[in-house]
């Protein structure tokens, strides 16, 4: 029975991980769609406020009633919120100011490599030769994707600052997902998760005010206002919820091996939404990732 119950919550870990990272990609496309028209700063702040309006009315009262774990608890949950919340999309959109979509992508990869060092280091999760295996292959298969088979286009990659900044924003994600596991016992999800939003909205308050004060205020339309609603319910309160748990059922090591599977999702996004045509490469980019994945996490699974 104990075993039966252990497998439906890994195979909700796996699921809500792969829902969470098909949102994602949609933020990714968003993001970049919106550079031009409002600033790093004022996306990541008004994307945070419409996540805290819409995660009070299922959370409100477990704040109140958590209150005194929360004060108990509030370094952790600032740290926490400050890498997860403040800085990881605010990053990523600053990155999109200034590098090409194609190196985005290539670099947003590194994240679940630098989740497996920083489980090693601090859970003492071992870097089995599985893994190692499945990571190169997953790694082989974004490329291809990415590439479209035309490996030259490596070779013309021209780097920028916001190719830095999507590398820091990997990092920090690595580390905001690390944390996650250390989330207090005695603190509900809805608790821990408004507290992170809410702190998180409170260190981007004075950025977005000086930004106010140096930059003229965005123009607002019908798709500003569709794409702060998507990245502030959608990629927002629903992923980060759905990740928080993910983590809880699989671990991040796990959680951040799916994550590669963003460019697939990311290639379905554009062909339903831009009707851009599925090639023959992009089925052997999903099977060079899905077995990686696999593979990855069948020898963790096996030991336990």
């Amino acid at each position: 029975m104990i075993k039966k119950v252990k497998s439906e919550s890994v195979f909700l870990g796996y699921l809500f991980v792969m829902i969470s990272t098909g949102i994602w990609s949609g933020n990714f496309i968003i993001a970049r769609s919106l550079n031009q028209m409002i600033t790093p700063v004022s996306l990541a702040f008004w994307r945070w406020f419409v996540a805290v309006i819409a995660i009070l009315p299922f959370s409100f009262k477990a704040l109140l009633l958590e209150r005194e774990i929360i004060k108990k608890n509030l370094a952790y949950l600032s740290m926490t919120g400050l890498l997860g919340i403040t800085l990881f999309n605010t990053l990523i959109y600053y990155a999109g100011q200034t590098t090409t979509a194609i190196n985005l992508s290539l670099i947003s990869i590194t994240f679940p490599v630098f989740i497996i060092i920083l489980s090693n280091l601090f859970y003492h999760e071992k870097v089995n030769q599985c893994k190692v295996i499945g990571i190169i292959l997953v790694v082989a298969g974004v490329i291809l994707l990415i590439t479209k088979g035309d490996f030259s286009k490596l070779y013309g990659l021209n780097f920028a600052i916001g190719d830095i900044w999507m590398l820091v924003a990997a990092f920090t994600f690595a580390l905001y997902s690390i944390l996650l596991k250390r989330r207090p016992k005695n603190l509900s999800l809805w608790a821990f998760q408004s507290s992170l939003f809410i702190l998180g909205f409170i260190f981007l308050l004075p950025f977005f005010i000086l930004e106010c004060i140096f930059h003229p205020i965005f123009e607002i339309h019908s798709g500003i206002v569709f794409s702060i609603l998507y990245v502030g319910i959608f990629a927002s309160l629903i992923a980060f919820i759905l990740w928080n748990k993910a983590i809880e059922a699989i671990g991040p090591s796990k959680a951040g091996m799916v994550y590669y599977t963003m460019p697939l999702f990311s290639g379905l996004w554009s062909y339903f939404l831009l009707k851009e045509n599925i090639s023959p490469i992009h089925l052997y980019s999903v099977l060079l990732i899905i077995s990686g994945i696999l593979l990855s996490n069948y020898e963790a699974k096996g030991k336990k």
